[in-house]
């Protein structure tokens, strides 16, 4: 929803100096109430509830040499960041979050500088063909430690550069990263490339491969392929995320499907699946969600449940680590 729209005549200064422009960055948000929950055995999480809690503040324009710059910065109270207000502590949370300068034109493509919250080639396309059903059970306890983020969110977090190319060919288009050194003793640089797809009608096909710097132990690359195609009411999508590092006990691979058919302009439903597996010796078992989700749509509103099940999610077939999550939630645009 739109807040307020604010006029800043200097914003074109703080872009590129070019010539003088007015521009002006609109405030912008959403609605929401949403509640969750867990059971399980030896598993005692009560329901929670949670409200959409972020702003972003979002400008562009059209400079005199045809190039478009856009500006976009996220006040959000979960910032993940780390970055806190003068007078905060830790516990407050940090306010200041996802925040990056866009260059592009017709002919050249767009190159973004993220400041926080960028994306390597992978993580452009690394959420799973069934939404990342994962991120409800990751480090539910102690007990449980489904599949890390590592394996998720390889590069692109602060200060780095993606690159997109306009279409080579009839929907045809090369992404590129580049995620500096972290420091004199930090990982090294790391590089991305990939492709996406979407010349034929309904079909969405992406490739991407990026650099995992670390230590000694875990340097490799990443891999993601994503796929989908949509006929009639039907959508079917298919993605595989694998991480490939010297030791063995840092590796791992995800594989996921989702079915989603759309009965009407106001109902859809969508059944997923992942399946997650480690290096390591220790793992006995792959980590298994299941889920299906619904959502209604109606004046305005987005009315949404979901209904997930994970097995193994520390990697044993040990039975404290099945758990079953869900969720309803409701969103309003105006």
């Amino acid at each position: 929803m739109n807040i307020k729209k604010i006029g800043l005549t200097a914003l074109a200064a703080s872009l590129v100096s070019v010539s003088a422009h007015a521009g002006a960055l609109t405030a912008s948000g959403s609605a929401s109430m949403n509640m969750e929950g867990h059971t399980g055995e030896q598993l005692n999480k009560g329901s929670t509830f949670s409200m959409a809690n972020s702003v972003t503040l979002a400008g562009s324009g059209e400079l005199d040499n045809g190039l478009t710059v856009s500006v976009s910065f996220e006040l959000d109270q979960g910032n993940a960041d780390g970055s806190q207000t003068a007078g905060q502590t830790t516990s407050d949370g940090a306010v200041f979050d996802n925040h990056s300068v866009n260059v592009s034109s017709d002919t050249l493509g767009s190159l973004t500088l993220a400041a926080h919250g960028g994306n390597s080639s992978t993580t452009a396309i690394d959420t799973t063909a069934a939404g990342d059903m994962w991120d409800n059970f990751d480090q539910l306890s102690s007990a449980l430690t489904s599949f890390p983020d590592a394996f998720k969110s390889q590069g692109g977090v602060n200060n780095n550069l993606f690159y997109k190319s306009p279409d080579l060919t009839d929907g045809l288009n090369i992404v590129v990263s580049y995620d500096p050194q972290a420091g004199t003793t930090g990982p090294e640089s790391e590089t991305g490339y990939g492709v996406n797809y979407t010349g034929f009608e309904g079909l969405s096909l992406s490739y991407a491969t990026t650099d995992v710097s670390g230590t000694a132990n875990t340097e490799g690359d990443n891999d993601v392929i994503k796929a989908s195609y949509a006929y009639g009411p039907v959508t079917v999508s298919y993605s595989n995320s694998e991480e490939d590092t010297v030791a063995a006990a840092s590796d791992g691979e995800t594989t996921s499907y989702a079915i989603s058919y759309t009965l009407s302009d106001e109902l859809s439903i969508t059944y997923g699946s992942e399946e997650h597996s480690r290096g390591g010796t220790a793992d006995v078992a792959d980590a298994e969600i299941d889920g299906i989700s619904v959502a209604y749509t109606t004046g305005g509103m987005t009315i949404s449940a979901a209904m997930q099940d994970g097995e193994n999610l520390d990697f044993t077939n040990d039975s404290d680590a099945d758990v079953e999550y869900w969720s309803i939630g409701a969103s309003f645009a105006f």
